[in-house]
């Protein structure tokens, strides 16, 4: 067995759908034998727990905070734990990686930029890309956005989908289609009937770019309800 981690959670510090914190979140995929986690709140372009008339710097910093309790509990137990966070582009999601709470300080009002000049940016800066749940339908959802040119990788395995496996399957053939790196996540919003997936890789992720380049070639499992999927 590899080493496995969640990709795609949120804390209840960050995201007003989560009930879960950060450290909760941290000691129960400790106790479900996972490796690491990495956070991903809503941004303020989402659904996100902190409000939105407060200056720049203040919210940066109160959206941080899901992810600093996360990390404060995992360095007590032993659990990796990596800062990202989901963008929205109307209800399209996106969850963002490597990069941090000084680069989103200093990048004041990007909820607000273009979508593609935002990616642009997120990607020369450092930061990948991969497209959450693409093809997830809702009540509030009126059409699907796409954006293959722009993301380094889709999430075919999204648990929170489990229950209808053709918007994974879509995902699955809209990376195939597009030739796009492939990975898997849990969308955890709650400690209580966490979805078990994410990912198994070969090798411990030491920065979050090791996530990236195992995932490009290839070499990470999809996690589904807990087991690896084929």
């Amino acid at each position: 067995m590899g080493y496995r981690y969640e990709t795609h959670l949120h804390t209840c510090e960050g995201s007003a759908c989560a009930s879960a914190s950060g450290a909760e979140m941290a000691r129960m995929h400790k106790e479900l034998g996972y490796t690491g986690i990495f956070v991903t709140d809503h941004f303020f372009n989402g659904n996100s727990a902190v409000p939105r008339d407060l200056p720049w710097r203040e919210r940066v910093e109160r959206f941080c905070l899901g992810y600093e309790y996360a990390r404060q509990e995992g360095e007590k137990i032993g659990l990796d734990v990596f800062f990202g966070f989901e963008y929205g582009v109307h209800a399209a999601d996106f969850l963002v990686y490597n990069l941090d709470r000084q680069w989103l300080r200093e990048h004041e009002d990007i909820d607000r930029e273009d979508a593609r000049q935002a990616f642009a940016l997120m990607r020369r800066d450092g930061g990948f890309i991969v497209q959450a749940h693409p093809f997830r339908e809702r009540d509030y959802i009126d059409h699907i956005e796409l954006f293959p040119r722009d993301v380094d990788g889709v999430e075919i395995v999204n648990g929170a989908q489990m229950k209808d496996p053709q918007m994974n399957d879509r995902a699955r053939i809209y990376a195939m289609m597009y030739a796009l790196p492939v990975t898997a996540g849990s969308d955890s919003h709650h400690i209580h009937g966490l979805f078990g997936s994410g990912v198994e890789l070969p090798r411990r992720v030491e920065r979050p770019r090791d996530y990236l380049e195992m995932m490009r070639a290839g070499e990470l499992k999809c996690l589904g309800g807990g087991r690896v999927l084929e």
